[in-house]
């Protein structure tokens, strides 16, 4: 009686899911989640999320209401299902036909409110990012104390991005009872993307370093320019940046320099695997004032997802200068590793 009842309850579960059929006649039933551009995503029971070409697609059919955009723009919402070679919709306003390659974007509920909601998302609304936190100490023959931390935010519309980001490492050590600070260096600041063309965007930035054992009192930096996304995969995503920025220096030995600069660099997003993800950043400055003189930024770093909201990050800051004030070195490497936390609004 039971393996009767689970049967039926099996077979009641396939009937009232969405089906579709590939042009090879694999039959893949679950709920559809999205038409985007030329993929199509279902989820299944059995197989999780799965993408497939829309070309693929030989027919399909949804239990539930799904929202359609047909060629022509309009968007309709109705149950889906196919006749040879066009997408059939029962609307509530009546039957609508498009052919099946025509159409332009297929979403459910959920798919189609995040839609909505990035039309005309508030100032507030979008922002995704992070905070990361590491601590190490030691007690005994040794009396170290080093803090890192990080925040990085991000406002990704439909034509454009505006990220902002800070990072501070501060460490004292108590050397024959006498405490003093041994590293003391915060950097931040913020750029924003304004997209032009389905690949390219125009770019400005605005960077802000304070490095006490640099001698550095504060360095401000102001540019933009053009950048161009040269990759945009699932898993990868390369933008390529150039452009041109005033710099100001100023060091606590009294020595101020401004610079007309010159620049150009990357910025890559890899998805190492489900849980891990790689980014890294570079910008390299060529001084225009002074021939010859020139600083580099790089940035790593990788974190490994725990739980939604809460991960394990490496991460690696590079900020080379090929003119440091006297008696300075050229190079400052940050290392930092601990706990993330993320969060979306």
């Amino acid at each position: 009686m039971r393996l009767a009842t689970l049967c039926l309850l099996c077979v009641s579960a396939l009937l009232s899911a969405d089906q579709v059929v590939l042009n090879n006649g694999d039959t893949i039933s679950g709920n559809i989640i999205k038409k985007d551009g030329d993929k199509l995503t279902l989820k299944s029971d059995f197989l999780g999320e799965v993408s497939m070409p829309w070309s693929a697609v030989r027919s399909l059919r949804s239990d539930a209401d799904l929202t359609v955009v047909l060629p022509g723009g309009e968007a309709i919402q109705g149950k889906l299902n196919t006749s040879g070679n066009d997408l059939q919709v029962s609307a509530a306003t009546g039957p609508r036909t498009a052919p099946l390659a025509g159409v332009g974007a297929i979403r459910n509920t959920a798919e189609q409110r995040t839609y909505e909601r990035l039309q005309h998302p508030g100032l507030l609304e979008l922002w995704t990012g992070y905070f990361d936190l590491g601590l190490s100490l030691a007690r005994g023959n040794a009396h170290t104390d080093t803090l890192t931390t990080a925040f990085n935010a991000s406002r990704i519309t439909r034509t454009s991005k505006l990220t902002t980001y800070f990072n501070e490492i501060f460490a004292s050590a108590r050397i024959n009872g006498v405490n003093d600070s041994t590293a003391s260096a915060i950097r931040g600041g913020w750029s924003y993307n304004h997209n032009i063309s389905p690949r390219a965007f125009l770019s400005a930035l605005n960077e802000y370093e304070h490095d006490r054992f640099q001698n550095l009192d504060l360095r401000f930096v102001l540019g933009g320019g053009p950048g161009y996304n040269a990759i945009r995969r699932d898993r990868t995503r390369l933008d390529v940046l150039a452009g041109a920025d005033y710099e100001r220096e100023n060091f606590m030995s009294q020595i101020h320099r401004n610079s007309a600069e010159a620049n150009f660099g990357d910025e890559l997003l890899y998805r190492l695997s489900g849980v891990t993800t790689i980014n890294q950043s570079s910008r390299f400055f060529s001084n225009l004032s002074e021939g010859g003189e020139y600083r580099v930024n790089f940035d790593l770093g990788a974190v490994t997802t725990l739980k939604k909201w809460l991960g394990w990050q490496l991460t690696a800051s590079d900020r080379f200068l090929s003119n440091p004030v006297f008696g300075k070195q050229r190079n400052d490497v940050l290392l930092s590793t601990g706990f993330r936390v993320s969060f979306a609004k």
